[in-house]
């Protein structure tokens, strides 16, 4: 049998929707094993840049949050395959923030006023981002949003993740990593954005270092293996880039997992404006940016413990 050379395609930006529907027409028709560089677009969809004051974070439009890039239609996917995506690189833009948005994030109640925090970067990504004079983040860029359009009709919002990926915001779907997804819909209609250049498990504020980068991945049509939620294989170690001076870990203890893991951000908070000088907003910022939330005990009734943990090296 002719073996037919797999072909790279290119989706520029203007190729974009909101939300989720099976019925968006596809900006592109690739084969299974062919690969696609894509530009992505800034997640708030140009709601915030350099110039957007803390008070502006108050008119968001929420409905026009994690715009999507796509959607990519995979010849041969059917309901009930696996859609595997392979990350083989992203290009950053050296640009980004973190916010703090009223109503939204773990600690929505505590921190009731807007803050945003402008970051400039390497676009290597080979030097830690500077967190004003507290803090330098080592980065690891990813794509917060990826995923195939639902079976169900209609439209979805993208804010909450689906069984078909959506906004994950799992900071291991990075370079090199393989994903996944079930495939409920002909044609699988992949869509990807909402990327950031660092983010901590969790995403505790709300934000991660939001920034605008492009990616280029490789889509390959596993027939009858959809799993039953998103897979992912990683190829390497996921957080040598923040092990290497410790951790500071504070736990919350209780019968619910929501209230543990806002007592351990709490806690940590707590350790990271007493000893590092900064505001709350600051550290609250900086956790979401680069701090892991764990569940460290689930089976101990009645109460289950979840845990924070603050890489060391940001301070070095």
């Amino acid at each position: 049998m002719e073996h037919k050379p797999h072909t790279h395609h290119t989706i520029h930006a203007h190729h974009r929707h909101l939300g989720w529907n099976n019925t968006f027409k596809p900006a592109i028709r690739i084969a299974s094993g062919d690969t696609v560089a894509i530009e992505t677009n800034e997640s708030s969809d140009g709601q915030i840049d350099r110039n957007t004051k803390a008070e502006d974070l108050t008119k968001l439009d929420f409905g026009r949050a994690n715009v999507l890039s796509g959607p990519i239609w995979v010849d041969g996917a059917e309901p009930g395959d696996a859609l595997k995506v392979t990350v083989l690189n992203f290009t950053p833009t050296g640009q980004g923030y973190s916010a703090i948005i009223p109503g939204f994030g773990l600690l929505a109640e505590d921190f009731t006023k807007p803050a945003i925090h402008w970051w400039t970067y390497d676009p290597a990504c080979k030097v830690p981002a500077a967190f004003g004079r507290h803090a330098r983040v080592p980065l690891k860029p990813f794509a917060g949003t990826m995923g195939v359009a639902p079976a169900e009709a209609g439209q979805h919002s993208v804010i909450p993740p689906r069984r078909v990926g959506g906004n994950m915001d799992l900071r291991d779907i990075a370079t090199g990593t393989e994903l996944y997804l079930p495939v409920e819909v002909k044609g699988a209609l992949f869509s990807v954005g909402d990327t950031h250049a660092v983010q901590g498990d969790g995403e505790v504020c709300g934000t991660a270092l939001e920034s605008r980068l492009d990616v280029a991945l490789r889509f390959e049509v596993i027939k009858g293996r959809a799993p039953r939620f998103p897979r992912v294989t990683t190829l390497g170690p996921v957080a040598r880039h923040l092990d290497g001076k410790g951790y500071e870990i504070t736990t919350g203890v209780g019968p619910d997992l929501m209230e543990a893991a806002k007592n351990a951000v709490r806690g940590m908070i707590d350790v990271l404006t007493a000893e590092h000088g900064m505001s709350a907003e600051d550290a609250y910022m900086l956790c979401s940016v680069c701090a892991d939330l764990r569940i460290s005990e689930i089976v101990d009734r009645p109460n289950w413990i979840v845990s924070l943990y603050f890489p060391r090296i940001v301070f070095d």
